[in-house]
């Protein structure tokens, strides 16, 4: 059997979303599900499958509202300041706590403030009271028989105590759907599995298992599968005997000769869609087995927690009366900070970083791959471009999707500039000592970060430019490309640059004279890295046409060291720092200065940041970190 297959056609995204709400209707299964009766210690978070009706009044009785007497409003009518007025206890006034039953004939509290007792047997009051003050009259709160919550409600902690409060001690809620999740790929293994060269460890049924618990569902994860289609079918059957809401197939959705969901999900039952225009998560496969959909999810990460989003999610909250957690969530327009190209025909979802700057929210796109995990730890926001736009340009508005609230995003701080590994260390330190606050930055290379400070798009940018005239480190620059602001420059450590190269040193690379010989990876143009590199070819006269792999680029220091660890170069300049991180060695080169750049009109909410950086705590935790000299830290090296 060839199991091969094709795409029936990419169709658009609410296509896809109309196809299966119609199969689902078909079947029976697109209303909400029955409900269960659970006690109230077990209430939270779950979705009301009823009304709630109040059994009783809250209070049930006329309680006292206030500790001190309870009266009869009318004894107390010729109480004045001038002639105060005795009244007899236990015949005109009966001691009360707050939420005492007021007794027999009385209606109304006299706070304990207001009375003296200068006898035993009777107190005397300065002032009349009106018929129920401080009293808390039977139904106050609510009456039995009124409604105290409606179906489809998810259940909060003050809920608990209002459906105690009113009668109750057990409540019915939607049963939670259950997802069956079948992990498969021959080169999968469990996240407590160290993973030998060749194997993936499988963490996209933790993700999807999380998002599906996020909704108020269920999920039960099967063994890995490998790629077997007949071990595969047994599993998927085998699978259909739990009764699951939804059984959700992990990769094996694409058109290769391994990818087998397609075809199972044809042979077994219906297949709805193979093919979604949507970016990432291309080949999404839906289908029905029976009254069970089932969804074949791509195995990037990136586009699986997308199809977790925009399909499974959506799909757990029908079931519970309630909209789809990312409908939900609020939405803002921001400026992307670059240009953004999509692909036509396609509804694009790019995950962004969002901050305020000044009084414009900005969008950063993160790092774009498929599989691509951290830009969806990193994100703030889930930007969305329609199909058939092709894009948004530098400084255009976008919608975006916020996984943050607007408060939690105003206390970003953004950077923009030149990448150094201890920017994490930063960012670790300002989240510790400032709760709330927030470091996130852009690799966009030295040059990148003045631009985007001239055009208002980041609070601060890190920078290592040297010039050649001077020797001089940033400032120069910082004249040419800022030369109308007010700021500050602060040095942030000495770090010492040098070759990257593989373990062992293989090559015997002794310097950057020896580049002519070897295969390069280069930094961006614009990055500081990048112009120290060409300055020094200058001085040695080396062209850079003769370097192998000069027009190669990577965007950060470490992105440098994994192309010199996995073999794609022999070398390229970086900080010490990164090589050691991947185990590599490291051929010195020279000492720069790394310095940050504070517009002054960012001063007051870059505090966090500035105050972290002066600290001795931070200086002798960055001092420990092979490649950084900490003399100059917290310096200010230029200001106007």
């Amino acid at each position: 059997m060839n199991d091969r297959n094709t795409y029936l056609i990419d169709i658009p995204l609410d296509e896809a979303r109309a196809r299966l709400a119609q199969a689902l209707q078909e079947a029976g299964r697109d209303a909400p599900l029955p409900g269960e009766t659970i006690p109230l210690t077990e209430a939270l978070g779950r979705v009301t499958a009823e009304p709630i009706w109040a059994k009783l009044s809250a209070p049930h009785y006329h309680a006292a509202a206030m500790d001190g007497y309870a009266v009869r409003a009318e004894d107390t009518r010729t109480a004045t300041e001038t002639r105060p007025l005795s009244l007899q206890l236990e015949e005109q006034a009966k001691p009360v706590n707050t939420g005492d039953p007021l007794p027999p004939g009385m209606n109304a509290v006299i706070m304990i403030e207001d009375v003296q007792q200068p006898e035993a047997g009777s107190i005397v009051i300065y002032h009349p009271v009106a018929p129920w003050q401080h009293v808390r009259m039977v139904g106050e709160d609510m009456v039995a028989t009124e409604l105290v919550l409606p179906a489809n409600h998810k259940i909060r902690p003050v809920d608990i105590g209002a459906i105690a409060g009113c009668g109750h001690h057990q409540v019915k809620v939607r049963r939670k759907p259950l997802a069956v999740i079948i992990p498969t790929g021959s080169e999968l293994v469990p996240a407590d599995h160290p993973p030998a060269p060749g194997q993936i460890i499988e963490y996209n049924s933790l993700v999807l298992t999380a998002q599906i618990r996020d909704a108020g569902g269920e999920a039960q994860v099967t063994d890995i599968i490998p790629d077997d289609r007949q071990r595969l079918l047994e599993t998927v059957q085998f699978a259909l005997q739990r009764q699951p809401d939804v059984l959700l197939l992990l990769s094996g959705s694409s058109a290769g000769s391994r990818d087998f969901t397609a075809n199972i999900v044809r042979e077994l039952g219906q297949l709805l869609v193979h093919g979604v225009a949507v970016r990432p998560g291309h080949p999404v496969i839906m289908g029905m087995i029976g009254t069970t959909p089932v969804i074949g999810v791509p195995g990037y990460p990136v586009s699986a927690a997308l199809t977790g989003e925009i399909f499974i999610q959506p799909l757990i909250a029908r079931w519970l009366g309630q909209p789809s957690p990312l409908e939900a969530r609020p939405r803002a327009q921001a400026i992307m900070t670059r240009k953004l190209v999509s692909p036509t025909g396609d509804d694009d979802f790019v995950r962004v970083s969002v901050a305020q700057v000044g009084d414009r929210l900005l969008a950063a796109p993160l790092s774009r791959g498929a599989g691509v995990i951290t830009s969806l730890v990193r994100a703030d926001g889930l930007a969305h471009i329609p199909r058939f736009s092709e894009g948004v340009d530098m400084g255009q508005p976008v919608n975006v999707i916020l996984y943050r609230d607007l408060e939690a995003i105003r206390k970003t701080l953004l950077a923009q500039g030149s990448h150094d590994p201890m920017l994490d260390l930063l960012a670790q330190f300002v989240a510790e000592q400032f709760p709330g606050s927030r470091l996130a930055s852009a690799n966009v290379g030295s040059l990148g970060g003045l631009v985007a400070l001239r055009r208002k798009e980041a609070h601060f940018a890190g920078v290592h430019l040297l010039d050649e005239a001077t020797g001089e480190y940033n400032i120069a620059y910082v004249e040419k490309y800022l030369p109308n602001e007010t700021l500050q420059l602060m040095t942030f450590a000495h770090r010492e640059q040098g070759l990257i190269v593989p373990k062992g040193n293989p090559l015997n690379v002794q310097g950057l004279d020896d580049l002519p010989r070897l295969r390069y990876v280069n930094r961006q143009r614009g990055a500081g890295t990048r112009l120290l590199l060409d300055y020094e070819l200058k001085q040695r006269g080396i062209a850079p046409e003769q370097i192998a792999g000069y027009e190669r680029e990577e965007y950060t220091h470490l992105g440098v060291a994994v192309a010199v660890a996995t073999g794609i170069a022999d070398c390229g300049l970086g900080v010490r720092s990164a090589a050691i991180a991947l185990g590599l060695d490291f051929v010195p080169v020279g000492w720069e200065r790394y310095d940050f750049v504070f517009p002054t009109e960012h001063l007051a909410v870059l505090q966090p940041v500035i105050s972290v950086i002066n600290t001795d705590r931070f200086k002798a935790a960055l001092a420990t970190q092979p490649g950084y000299n900490t003399q100059d830290t917290g310096r200010i090296q230029f200001s106007r």
